[in-house]
């Protein structure tokens, strides 16, 4: 995010280390990731707790993986979700690994599905490699949560083949024949692609002129965000209080003084000027 973020970019709280992209608008409210890990899942039930409160016909989807699922904040959070029934989905990514821990060294029961069910929160395990059935499961937790203002959770199985970050070398800690043979085998994207070519509503021809023109698309738009200026270097300490903290002011009063004191060390002409 922050790596990427232009002076167009409309994103806020790059104080906090992560470029904001949430999207609020008419029809879907989507709350911005923050990087401590599990702080979501609380908040959704109590997001969805709210929605309850003002009569609204909607609910809360908050997303995290099995790893999170370790922390305090998980059981908080779903003991809240059944004991208020709050509209909440919990979705669960369980990818086998979080970051070097193997789901085998993070818990003994049987994965994530079977502690919301103890939480008597209504419950569904899918293939989370299979696009179809994750839809469908979603489309049917969402019809309840809405309908019943009650607690969903579901329990989506499937591998990370990529990296944690990247700042992250799988190949240390899992041997890389078991990655490739999850991808070769069990690949959403492959799968997806056989089952619309068997419907006849693809082929490969039209795949690699997506791929193509997707390639193109990306390389202009990043072309074109290179050649834009920096957000404004004032702009670090905005967006996460109203207004700017004593301690924010004075950092802020530091770095100013400190590049003009030291201009010919920063390449400032890269960065937007204030307003």
């Amino acid at each position: 995010g922050v790596c990427v973020c232009t002076g167009v970019c409309t994103g806020v709280g790059v104080c906090t280390g992560v470029c904001v992209y949430g999207c609020v608008c008419v029809h879907v409210r989507e709350q911005t990731i923050s990087s401590p890990l599990a702080t979501q899942i609380p908040q959704a039930a109590g997001a969805a707790y709210a929605m309850k409160l003002a009569g609204s016909e909607a609910c809360v989807m908050c997303y995290f993986g099995e790893g999170a699922a370790s922390e305090g904040d998980f059981h908080a959070a779903l003991n809240f979700a059944a004991v208020l029934d709050t509209p909440t989905i919990f979705f669960c990514r369980n990818n086998r690994w979080a970051i070097s821990t193997p789901s085998s060294e993070q818990y003994r029961g049987d994965g994530i599905a079977a502690r919301a069910l103890a939480y008597g929160i209504r419950t569904m395990r899918v293939d989370g490699n299979d696009m179809l059935a994750v839809y469908n499961a979603t489309a049917a937790a969402r019809a309840w949560a809405v309908e019943h203002k009650q607690p969903v959770c579901i329990e989506a199985m499937t591998y990370r083949v990529g990296h944690h970050s990247t700042s992250d070398d799988s190949s240390r800690y899992r041997p890389m024949t078991e990655v490739d043979d999850w991808r070769q085998k069990f690949s959403p994207i492959t799968r997806m692609y056989n089952y619309l070519v068997g419907k006849g509503w693809w082929s490969a021809e039209q795949e690699a002129a997506l791929r193509k023109q997707a390639r193109t698309d990306v390389l202009a738009a990043l072309g074109r965000a290179e050649n834009e200026k920096k957000p404004a270097i004032s702009e670090l300490f905005n967006d996460v209080y109203d207004q700017l903290t004593p301690q924010l002011i004075a950092q802020q009063k530091q770095l100013q003084e400190h590049l003009a004191r030291y201009p010919d060390k920063y390449p400032l002409d890269t960065f937007a000027r204030d307003a």
